[in-house]
This record gives C-alpha cells, structure tokens and sequence, in this order.
C-alpha cells in the first residue's frame, strides 16, 4: 500500500444529509481515510460548498462529488447511488444521515407535520438501505451506518413524532442486518444524544431545556460532530468488521437516564392548554 493510500481506499461511499453538521463531518473522516464520497441533500449550493471542503481534504486517489436530491423521492435516492457507484471499486459504504425533528403536543400534530418527519427520517433511512444496499452488496459487501437518535430509547416529551422515527430506524437497522449479513453487507446505527449543531441551536439556547438534557448525562457536556464521526467511521470501517445489527449510544451516557424536557418551548409555542391535554374537538 502507498503512503498515501488510506484504509478505505478503493470503497465509493454516499452520505445522505452531507452538506453539513453531522453529515459533513463523517464525509470529512472517510475523505481523510482514502474513501471517494459521494453527498447529497436538498441544497445544491450547500453541497458545493461542503464539496469543496472535501475536496481539500481528501487523501490522493479519493474523489468527491455532489448530488442534489431528496431521500423521500425513491427516484433522487436511486441518482445519488448510481453516483456514488461510480467511484473506483463501486459502492461499499453509506450513511443514512438525513433527518429533520420538531416539538409540539402529539395531541395537536398535524397528519402532514406527521408524514414529513417520518417519510424525511424512517423512509429515507429505508432508501438508503435498499437501494445502497443492494449496490453494496454487488461491489462485494460493505457497511451501512444509519444516525438515529437518544430520542429512539428515551422519551423526548412533546418530540414524539421525531422519537418514533428513531426508534423504527434503529429496528430498520436490526431488520437489515439479518438480511444482508450473507451479502457480507453489515447494518448498523449510531444513536447521538445532543449536538452542537446548527439544527439544535434552539434548545441549546434554552436553559432549561439544556439543563434537563446535561442532568441526564453521567458525562455532562454537549456532543460534537466529531463524537459522531468517529463512531460512525469505526462501524464503517474494516475495524468493525464483525459488528452487525447493533445501535450505538454517542451521549455521555444519557441513554442510562431519563430524557430531555420540552415542556418549555411547548408552553411557548402552543399554550397551556395544549401542553395540559385541553384542546377543542375537531371541526
């Protein structure tokens, strides 16, 4: 092996949600290590931007590219890993990374609030794993790493729909693993607690809501990006390679307690008798 050639050499890899944050950073880790990196996500020129920080990173031999696309569209999912299966080597890893959240009541979500979050996080996780699966699994085998969430295993009070999301991944996850291990395909998920990130820089500001997040916290501090990263690289890599099927907690060890309190923000948003169960019958 040349000097310069890294461990994921030859191994064509697509990140969903890769334009930033999270995304971002475990594209920056599989750039560093040799891997040729295909991202994509909702906004083109976001994706060129991150692209071109890749591009500064990446090790010789490894490429970076970009496709715009939506994980709910099965058609876009489809481009982004014929895309990403042009590298040298064909596709072998994936990061089913792209997802949004939202608070409010479960009482007072609406069917289209509901919809969205689901068919963004579990549907677009499902993409990933048929259609990067199955390109994987014609390369030779590889590895597959979904981002779910601490909301998967602690209740995220007036986060419900965004909680159920998680925990049916971190099935989704379980479910693919047993069914792709003999295509020497390996599934995994990465379960963050809070990260700093511009996607929480919400409740970041709210003490109370930040406090209840770090009271749970054997080791009390706020994730980084690169928490993440590092995980995700590990299941991704030869390092891990007879791990399947399992959901890693990056939280400090929040997972051991009890989840955040968005009561809050809740009361704020939608009033007293929303976040106490007092709401009119439907029209």
């Amino acid at each position: 092996m040349a000097a310069t050639e890294g461990p994921l050499a030859g191994h064509g890899a697509l990140i969903t949600g890769g334009g930033s944050g999270i995304g971002l950073q475990c594209a920056r880790y599989l750039v560093r290590d040799g891997a040729s990196v295909t991202i994509t996500g909702r906004t083109p020129e976001r994706l060129e931007g991150a692209a071109a920080q890749l591009e500064a990173e990446a090790l010789p031999g490894a490429t970076v590219s970009w496709i715009a696309g939506d994980v709910t569209r099965e058609d876009d999912l489809i481009a982004a890993v014929e895309r990403a299966g042009q590298a040298e080597g064909g596709l072998h890893l994936a990061v089913a990374n792209a997802g949004k959240g939202g608070v409010g009541p479960l009482i007072t979500t609406s069917l289209d609030e509901w919809n969205d979050i689901l068919a963004t996080n579990l549907t677009g996780a499902f993409l990933v794993v048929k259609h990067a699966g199955a390109a994987i699994a014609r390369s030779g085998g590889g590895a597959i790493v979904a981002i779910s969430s601490i909301a998967g295993v602690t209740t995220h009070r007036f986060m419900s729909p965004y909680a159920v999301s998680k925990a049916a991944i971190d099935m989704l996850v379980n479910s693919a693993a047993d069914e792709l291990g003999i295509a020497n395909v390996r599934v995994n998920s990465v379960r963050p607690g809070i990260v700093d990130t511009e996607l929480v820089e919400y409740p970041l500001g709210d003490e109370a809501v930040l406090g209840s997040y770090l009271d749970g916290m054997p080791v009390r501090r706020v994730g980084t990006v690169d928490d993440v990263a590092a995980a995700v690289r590990f299941l991704l890599g030869p390092e891990s390679s007879w791990i399947t099927g399992d959901n890693v907690s990056v939280d400090g060890g929040h997972h051991l307690r009890v989840g955040p309190d968005y009561s809050g923000i809740s009361r704020a948003l939608f009033g007293d008798d929303a976040v106490e169960g007092r709401v009119p019958p439907a029209s």
